[in-house]
């Protein structure tokens, strides 16, 4: 197995018939919402999940309409993807994008329905952070060394958020980087992935400083290092996998806003105006900063451009790595 690393086509028919719907395009974005919005989720407790109830709940203060989060848990949030890339192209269908859905699933699923590029119109990425190698209290390592040689010694297993998810491919490069096998017990979402953690059903998880803040806080899990070479700004009293002798075991978190293809180009510049403005604001940017993220607005294109390089990078890594979905 190789040492894995991570980080207007249109044709003009005349100028009276390519007038017509603009007006109406227009004329849709000047209304645009007149109904709730919903943003689709892969389980309550992850980072998705709070970026999406975050920001939807400042939509529907500027817009005094619902935006509420519809969860659909499992296949590594391929679910919920498809529901989006079959949605009415009207904008009212949204997710909250990431690696698990929009990159991995590619390689991890035969029968993929739906295209990362083809199917969905990108809006903006929100916010970038990275996993958190958290143990249960009660194992008996308090750095990554211990760890390392606790893993060496007996059977130990890992919660990951589900197949092709970035902290299930933290989980592997932790593997490789340290030398050690631990067993994967993928779950449908992250909030599962630490339950199992704090049930003491699993010993080991990768997950996001959002989706593990109240128990880091709490004590309830333990953080052992941030998947980074520096110390990551949303949580900087963890070690870097660097500082903690686990060099090479880099990964970043990635989350960004996608809408169903085809929709009006005014209705998505619309929502991204909207979106943009709302993690521009300094209150925005430090309440996602303190749980433990960094938000990152981009273009449309710039957004595009990134899930297609991610593609590029991972897929042939997977695939050489044998990474499946179990």
């Amino acid at each position: 197995m190789r040492r894995l690393s991570v980080s207007l086509q249109g044709i003009v028919f005349g100028v009276s018939l390519l007038a017509a719907p603009a007006v109406i395009a227009a004329e849709s974005a000047d209304k645009f919402p007149s109904k709730p919005i919903r943003i689709m989720g892969q389980g309550a407790g992850s980072t998705a999940d709070y970026l999406s109830r975050y920001i939807g709940q400042r939509l529907t203060e500027r817009w005094g309409q619902s935006v509420v989060v519809d969860n659909r848990a499992g296949a590594g949030g391929t679910l919920a993807a498809e529901v989006v890339a079959k949605a009415a192209p009207d904008g009212y269908s949204l997710i909250m994008g990431h690696a698990g859905p929009m990159v991995s699933a590619v390689s991890l699923y035969k029968n993929l329905p739906y295209d990362p590029l083809k199917d969905f119109a990108p809006l903006t990425k929100t916010a970038t952070g990275v996993t958190v190698l958290v143990v249960h209290p009660s194992v008996p390592a308090k750095n990554a060394q211990e760890l390392v040689a606790l893993a060496k010694q007996k059977d130990l297993s890992y919660a990951s958020a589900g197949n092709g998810t970035i902290s299930h491919l933290t989980g592997e490069l932790f593997k490789q980087v340290a030398k050690v096998k631990v067993q994967h017990i993928p779950y449908k979402s992250a909030g599962f992935a630490l339950t199992s953690i704090l049930s003491g059903e699993t010993q080991i998880s990768f997950l996001s400083p959002i989706t593990a803040h109240a128990q880091l806080k709490s004590g309830k899990v333990r953080a052992i290092a941030v998947s980074s070479k520096e110390r990551f700004i949303g949580a900087p009293d963890i070690p870097s996998a660097t500082e903690a002798g686990l060099d090479g075991m880099e990964a970043q978190l990635w989350f960004g806003l996608f809408t169903t293809a085809k929709t009006p180009k005014p209705v998505l510049v619309k929502l991204h105006r909207e979106i943009t403005g709302i993690l521009n604001t300094q209150e925005v940017k430090d309440a996602i900063l303190q749980r433990g993220a960094v938000v990152a607005p981009t273009t449309p294109e710039e957004l595009h451009a990134y899930v297609k390089s991610e593609l590029a990078k991972w897929t042939p890594i997977i695939k050489a790595a044998g990474i499946r979905a179990d």
